[in-house]
């Protein structure tokens, strides 16, 4: 359109640029113009000669660029079309990293609840009652071959570290096996237990009771100490022969043998073994028997004795079912219940009679309060207890425990 119009306007002003000069030479007639006039007709001419050339000169170039702009228009609308692309791309990726930071989160929860739940079943595998009882049983007896402050050194801290590390091991040994070998009992007796409830394959926790034994048995021959792998070698006898399912063995078929195993290891191994550790191997002395050490024996042996009848008052049930003969299956859960409250609250009047017998005061006062006070809280504690109700009889269990827990704070002072 642009290049029609300028194209009429050029030919417009050339026409009337040749009419001109034949209008000028028909109104003079026949007369000759001068010079002055010729030239200046001529000059006339000349500059609307230019004036068309520089018309004609703007077409061409308007057509030109009319041609470049449809030229480069494909590539603007390219370049258009390749930034609504990188645009949408863009949008697109922020999408995807929304969805794979979302997708992480999720994961991480995931794995998160997965641990956290693995690592409650490891608790639970660990038997944490009898794990509480080991570390305060071994730090209880450690103190008692203290004399003075100046006993408390470094040396001291990595024996008596040494024990505890390598008794932990043993115990999560002698508890997993026997986990292991009372899969199906459990299911009936304990199934929270994580190989009866499954949270545990067989594998798994045939790996943890190797692992446990042999990091034992590494920590008892790296330490050197004589008393400690005796306390070792003989905790694994017993707790193998207690759970193992083979001939001579499976000793917990049989009230008395397991009983018997319950109270050496409870009872007469981590008090003499253990002390003789802390007073023959660490301290360097010679080996003497005290009066807070036969205590310590004597009365553990009575709390053992309990802890292994009462233990098999709420398994009464599946021990039944698998022809284990405890003596609760033998003579039923209430005389056993009678007979295990009547050796604590006897072993109670001896530790007090025992305690008044003290030289000390502070001592003599501790020993006997505590003592009394414990036998008063496991008689007012007896008589809400229901042999058929399961939750109490469970619930009274872990209180006998909580009672063999206390009492260890009670050795020290009975000098």
């Amino acid at each position: 359109m642009m290049q029609a119009t300028t194209a009429a306007a050029a030919a417009q002003l050339l026409t009337d640029t040749r009419r001109r000069p034949r209008y000028s030479r028909a109104r003079l007639g026949a007369t000759r113009l001068s010079w002055p006039g010729r030239f200046a007709v001529q000059a006339f001419a000349g500059q609307c000669q230019r004036q068309v050339n520089r018309l004609r000169s703007a077409a061409t170039v308007t057509h030109r660029f009319s041609a470049i702009s449809q030229a480069t228009s494909p590539r603007r609308n390219t370049r258009r079309q390749c930034s609504d692309d990188q645009s949408a791309l863009q949008a697109g990726c922020s999408e995807v990293n929304r969805d794979q930071h979302g997708y992480d989160v999720n994961r991480f929860e995931e794995i998160s609840q997965d641990v956290s739940k693995k690592l409650c079943a490891f608790y639970q595998f660990c038997r944490p009652h009898t794990i509480f009882g080991t570390i305060i049983g071994i730090t209880s007896v450690s103190l008692l071959p203290m004399k003075s402050l100046d006993d408390f050194t470094a040396t001291v801290l990595k024996g008596y570290l040494e024990a505890l590390a390598a008794a932990l091991c043993m115990n999560i040994y002698v508890v997993g096996l026997n986990q292991l070998y009372d899969i199906q009992i459990d299911k009936i007796n304990k199934p929270g237990l994580p190989l009866a409830a499954g949270e545990f394959s067989v594998a798994t926790g045939v790996f943890l009771v190797v692992t446990f034994l042999i990091m034992s048995f590494s920590i008892g021959i790296r330490s050197g100490s004589v008393p400690l792998m005796c306390a070792l070698v003989v905790s694994f006898l017993l707790g193998s022969a207690y759970s193992i399912e083979a001939p001579l063995l499976r000793w917990k078929r049989h009230a008395l043998l397991a009983a018997s195993c319950i109270l050496f290891v409870r009872a007469i191994l981590v008090q003499l073994a253990f002390f003789a550790h802390m007073q023959q191997h660490v301290l360097a002395r010679p080996l003497a028997a005290t009066k807070s050490l036969v205590f310590a024996t004597l009365f553990m042996c009575c709390f053992s004795a309990v802890i292994a009848l009462f233990k098999d008052i709420p398994d009464v049930d599946g021990d039944r079912d698998f022809g284990i003969q405890s003596l609760s299956v033998r003579l039923g859960p209430q005389r056993v219940y009678q007979l295990c409250i009547s050796i604590l609250l006897t072993a109670y009047g001896a530790a007090t009679v025992v305690g008044a017998s003290s030289t000390n005061l502070i001592q003599k006062i501790i020993t006997v309060f505590g003592h009394g006070l414990l036998a008063l809280t496991l008689w007012q504690r007896s008589r809400h207890f229901e042999v058929e109700n399961q939750a109490r009889v469970t619930s009274f269990y872990m209180f006998i425990w909580k009672l063999f827990y206390a009492e260890y704070f009670l050795i020290p002072f009975v000098q």
